[in-house]
C-alpha cells in the first residue's frame, strides 16, 4: 500500500520523535511550512528533498515512492 507524500512525511517524522519544529529549524523553514506540507496543503521545495530525506532518515527515492525500501 503506497501513502502519499504529506501522510509519509508526518509518519517519518514521528517514527524519529521529531517535532515540526525541530525538523523547521533544521531546514531553516517555520514550523507552518512543515505543517502544509504534513496536511498537504504544500509543498516542500525542490532544494529541500535531500536535506529532508536525510533528517527522516530515509533515501530520497524512498521518500518520494511513499513507501520503505527493502534491505538486499
Amino acid at each position: 500500500m503506497e501513502i502519499n507524500l504529506a501522510e509519509k512525511l508526518k509518519s517519518l517524522r514521528k517514527e524519529k520523535n521529531v517535532s515540526q519544529e525541530k525538523l523547521a529549524r533544521y531546514l531553516n523553514v517555520s514550523f507552518q511550512a512543515v505543517s502544509r506540507w504534513e496536511t498537504g496543503r504544500g509543498l516542500p521545495d525542490l532544494t529541500l528533498l535531500e536535506p529532508l530525506a536525510q533528517a527522516l532518515g530515509v533515501s530520497l527515492v524512498e521518500l518520494m515512492q511513499g513507501k520503505r525500501q527493502e534491505a538486499d
